[in-house]
């Protein structure tokens, strides 16, 4: 397993990399460090910055690794100049995973994901964690978004082969986009008596949706056998991104795994709208991966 963490060596920088640890399998894992120095903007006086600047950026790598230990751990560190996001980016393909924190040095308490934290989970081209600290000391919580796409099917195989599954408890969650999204109705439609809506066009759309978000979670299941995780499933109706927030607030879990569509390129890449307001708004760790390139 090779792992990439970018590291500015800010607390959230270092909590990232604690998380990283709890959260994934120590067999055969090699970690990457990395800290990326912005470029030196002016003519005069780049040799000296470029010496001064590696200086820092080797304290701050050799503090990360310090923070790995002796565990069996093969560990590289990597100082770079350039853009971090950009640097970052074009590495990621060539790991199983890369980890970040979600904010960084210098982004403000009330953002949700710093710039760069932010660039790399849209346009990484492997899979991100993005690493909060972690709720619980021991017996991880994990939800899992299961919604039957190549992409989701993706997600839940990066998770069984990089992640230390065993005591922890997961959910799998299916959420049925409420009838009247699909129909054109209006958001009333809930307000409707029972008979109304078994004889209407989004009752039985409802029960075709009911039907197949069970046989997607009892599939999806299937992947986590000989895991040594507990398995539960869950269904609601609704916002899938509302949904999914609600439950891992009130459920405390720890890590929220989800595949992610929306364009693959470089230049253009975009997140899905449901993965794109999970991975800014989780009270808890985000495992973002893209569905299989064609």
């Amino acid at each position: 397993m090779k792992v990439l963490i970018p590291t500015d060596g800010s607390p959230d920088a270092q909590a990232a990399v604690q998380t990283a640890l709890r959260l994934l399998s120590t067999a055969d894992r090699n970690i990457d460090l990395l800290c990326v120095a912005p470029t030196y903007s002016r003519g005069a006086g780049r040799k000296r910055y470029e010496q001064r600047i590696l200086s820092e950026t080797t304290e701050i790598l050799e503090k990360a690794r310090a923070q790995i230990g002796n565990d069996g751990t093969n560990v590289r560190v990597l100082p770079a100049i350039g853009s971090p996001a950009a640097v970052i980016v074009n590495r990621s393909e060539d790991y199983d995973l890369t980890v970040i924190g979600p904010k960084g040095r210098g982004a403000g308490a009330n953002v949700a994901l710093g710039p760069v934290a932010s660039r790399v989970v849209e346009h990484a081209l492997g899979p991100v964690l993005i690493a909060r600290e972690l709720r619980s000391e021991s017996g991880l919580r994990i939800l899992i978004a299961a919604d039957g796409s190549d992409a989701s099917v993706a997600a839940i195989n990066t998770l069984t082969r990089l992640f230390d599954l065993r005591g922890s408890e997961a959910t799998f969650m299916h959420v049925a986009e409420t009838p009247w999204i699909h129909l054109g109705l209006e958001e009333d439609w809930e307000t409707y008596d029972e008979d109304e809506k078994e004889r209407s066009d989004a009752g039985v759309l409802e029960k075709q949706m009911t039907r197949e978000g069970s046989a997607i979670v009892n599939q999806a299941r299937d992947l986590l056998r000989g895991t040594g995780a507990s398995v539960e499933t869950a269904m609601d109706e609704g916002n899938p991104a509302d949904a999914i927030l609600g439950e891992a607030e009130r459920g405390q879990y720890d890590l929220i795994v989800l595949g992610a569509s929306g364009r693959r390129d470089l230049k253009h890449s975009m997140l899905g709208s449901v993965s794109s307001k999970l991975a800014w708004n989780a009270p808890c760790s985000v495992l973002v991966v893209r569905e299989p390139a064609q």
